[in-house]
Parts: C-alpha cells; sequence; structure tokens
C-alpha cells in the first residue's frame, strides 16, 4: 500500500547517463506499460540498436531522440509499494539550465549524476548550484558508469569527496552517494554483485526510505486568495468566500487571520471544499474560506495567522535565476508575481553574479545573461507579503514577467527581511 508522494528531480552533464538512470529505474521497477516499451523497442531498432534504449523512456521530445540530448523536463509518475513518485527529468545541456528550476523547484530531494570517469565538472557544479538556491531538502550524487573505471571503490570515493567539497561550499551540508551503472543495471533497482564494497542502498530503496515533504503542522500557514466567490442564487446571497490553495501549513476554524496587505484582521468561520464543510485544511489542499466579519478582500491577498504573518514589503533582495534570452539590467521595468499577486516594478540593483567555474561572486555585473545566477534588489509599486525562501519556497518566491509581451525573464528567490 503506497502510502506518502515523494517529488524528485534528475539532474547532471551532457552524457552522464542521467535518462538511462531514469530509464533504467522505470524499466526495472516495472513501471513502464507494454506501449511504452514497444515505442522505445521501435525506435532504438530505427537507429540501428540491438536492445532498447532505455534512454528514451524519458527523452520524449523527437528533437532530444535525433539529438541524444534532454532539453524539456520530463515528468513521470510512477509507484512502488511502498511509494508514489513524481519524477522531473531535467536538461544536462548549459543552454537549458534555467529548465532544472522550474523542473526542480518542487522537489523533495535532488538526483545528481555525475560520470565516474570525469567527476565533477562545471555543469555538475551548475546544478549543485540551483539545488542549493532552490533550498531542495536533500542531495544525492549518483556515481555513474561505474563499469567503465573497473567499478573502482576509490575512483567512487574520490569523486565523492570531490561533490561534497562542492555542496559544501553552495551550503549543501549532507548529500548520499550512491555508485552505479546504469546500463547494466547496478544499484539502481537491484543491488549490484560486482560492487561488494558497497553496503548502502540501491537508488530506489534510497528513494523509497528519504522523507517527503514538510509536515504542515510545522509550518505557518499562507492562503494566497486566488478568486473570490460572491454567488448571486437564490439562498446563497450573503455567501461570500475566499478560495485558493494552501501553500503551507494547517487552516482550522476559529483560527484569527490576518488579510495582507492591508493587515485587516477576522477569524476563520467556515472551511468549505468540493466535499463539503470540513473543521481543518492543510497544504496543499485547495480550500474556500469564510470570515466572520465583512472584509474587502480581493485576488492576490494573502491570509496568515495573526502571530504568524509575513511582514509586507516594497523593496526585495533575492537570489535570482536569469531565464530569458534577454539580458536583465538595472533600472529595467517588470512585473512582479508572486504567488496569486501581480504588481509592477523596478529592477534598482544587480548586485553580483555567480561565477560557476569557481563558485565565486562577481561583484556589480552589467546584467544577467540567459542561465546566470546572481543578487538582485527589486522595488515594487505596491507592498508584497513575502517571506524568506529558505523558511517557506512557495511565498518566497517570485517571477520577473516582461509587462510587454507577459514573457518570464527571472525565477527570484527572497532573502529573510530585516527584522523578521
Amino acid at each position: 500500500m503506497t502510502t506518502d508522494t515523494l517529488r524528485f528531480a534528475t539532474a547532471g552533464s551532457v552524457d552522464d547517463g542521467k535518462s538511462t538512470l531514469v530509464g533504467r529505474l522505470l524499466y526495472d521497477s516495472k513501471s513502464v506499460l507494454a506501449d511504452q516499451l514497444e515505442a522505445v523497442e521501435r525506435a532504438s531498432a530505427g537507429r540501428g540498436q540491438d536492445a532498447p534504449d532505455l534512454a528514451l523512456l524519458t527523452d520524449g521530445l523527437r528533437a532530444e531522440r535525433e539529438q541524444g540530448i534532454t532539453i524539456d523536463v520530463a515528468y513521470r509518475y510512477f509507484a512502488t509499494p511502498r511509494r508514489r513518485f513524481i519524477l522531473a527529468d531535467t536538461p544536462g545541456h548549459v543552454q537549458y539550465t534555467r529548465n532544472m528550476v522550474t523542473g526542480a523547484s518542487t522537489a523533495d530531494l535532488a538526483l545528481v549524476l555525475v560520470d565516474a570517469r570525469h567527476g565533477v565538472v562545471e555543469q555538475t557544479r551548475r546544478h549543485l548550484a540551483v539545488a542549493a538556491l532552490l533550498r531542495i531538502p536533500r542531495v544525492t550524487v549518483v556515481v555513474n558508469k561505474m563499469d567503465l573505471v573497473g567499478r573502482s571503490e576509490e575512483v567512487f570515493a574520490g569523486t565523492v569527496a570531490e561533490f561534497a567539497e562542492c555542496a559544501g561550499t553552495l551550503g549543501i551540508p549532507h548529500v548520499t552517494a550512491v555508485p552505479v551503472s546504469a546500463l547494466d543495471g547496478d544499484n539502481v533497482v537491484r543491488p549490484s554483485g560486482l560492487m561488494d564494497w558497497y553496503a548502502g542502498p540501491t537508488v530506489l530503496e534510497h528513494l523509497e526510505t528519504v522523507p517527503a515533504g514538510a509536515d504542515p503542522r510545522t509550518e505557518p500557514t499562507r492562503l494566497p486568495v486566488q478568486y473570490v466567490i460572491r454567488p448571486q442564487t437564490a439562498g446563497h446571497r450573503d455567501y461570500r468566500g475566499y478560495a485558493g490553495q494552501l501553500a503551507s501549513g494547517l487552516l482550522r476554524v476559529g483560527d484569527p487571520v490576518a488579510v495582507l496587505p492591508s493587515g485587516r484582521t477576522s477569524v476563520v468561520a467556515a472551511i468549505d471544499t468540493p466535499a463539503g464543510p470540513v473543521p481543518a485544511a492543510w497544504a496543499p489542499q485547495s480550500v474556500t474560506v469564510r470570515l466572520a466579519d465583512d472584509v474587502d478582500i480581493a485576488r492576490g491577498d494573502l491570509l496568515a495567522p495573526v502571530t504568524a504573518a509575513p511582514r509586507t514589503r516594497r523593496l526585495l533582495h533575492a537570489t535570482a535565476c536569469h531565464l530569458a534570452e534577454r539580458p536583465l539590467r538595472a533600472g529595467q521595468r517588470v512585473l512582479v508575481k508572486h504567488t496569486t499577486r501581480t504588481v509592477r516594478a523596478r529592477v534598482e540593483e544587480i548586485g553580483s553574479r555567480l561565477d560557476l567555474r569557481d563558485l565565486t561572486e562577481r561583484p556589480r555585473p552589467d546584467a544577467l545573461e540567459a542561465n546566470d545566477i546572481g543578487r538582485i534588489t527589486v522595488r515594487t509599486a505596491e507592498p508584497l507579503a513575502l517571506d524568506g525562501y529558505a523558511e517557506l519556497r512557495r511565498t518566497g518566491s517570485f517571477l520577473l514577467i516582461d509587462p510587454d509581451d507577459g514573457s518570464t525573464l527571472t525565477a527570484g528567490m527572497a532573502d529573510v527581511p530585516e527584522g523578521a
């Protein structure tokens, strides 16, 4: 019987074997449908291969199959008797690093592949930096292609030491390491009989046993209002509800709440769901909340506990990953999208850019280019109720949007405000 869901993301440099690992994971755990396997067998035969290329189970785009690289985020859903999984297979090529930001933004764990022959390369450091930036709770290094280095314990230990040093520099305190041969299936789902020096779990065993998600009872409650419901039908003219998805925490009938950014307060009078009224709800449930008082609330407002509400602010200091092809520059006019609220803003400063070659900060660059990670300051026209991203990922993140065409420019992770 499955009990919970683990969201995890895979990352790795080009040709580290990431898609093969994911394909092997799906194939050996019997999570591949017969028609999917038949399609892969046909595609593999069309490329002159004798055996099915398991990488094609995740490299679904025609362009990916032709080029042999992953260029988009492929989501896969599978389950074992112990747990359900949502997998985001993210691109390895430097040109598509930004796709990892979207694919891994909700992950509980990141699997970072390293080719045992090459060790930690610049793209490995880039993916580690993104994992640190996104505050992914757990990072696992999968040292692949161990069959090409004689399944050497010394090579594995050296790669893990190099990876751990890089992770420590980026503020990732602890990593788990697994030696595998994705091509042969060693230590992916089944333990390898050829690496008896390794006594740890397989990749699947690790995925089945790590903690998944956060306990809503330990986090402050946040409910971004998506829609105000006021039916004008007979018998419901006095109904006024505020619908949205709980971003974090636990909400109960009788809880005193603040409405931000106005600061007005009230008490939760009822919590409605499609199945009817409930006494309590928790993230990530979607609910409609009714309050004891007639408070002016609109889409984009945030409901939070009176005793644990975030501060509203107009000056945002954040770490950012630039996603667009055109650069981000100081002085640029943008829109800031935070949960369900969108406001006008201006980029005040680009404070630094992270150099992925040596993980040092380069102060005051002229701009952030596509895939750059840096520090920015943004001033908004209206106050926003942001948390620090390190404390609450959903309400501590935001997007910068081009006001002219609506395209996404930058993903931002807010600092904890001073005095918070």
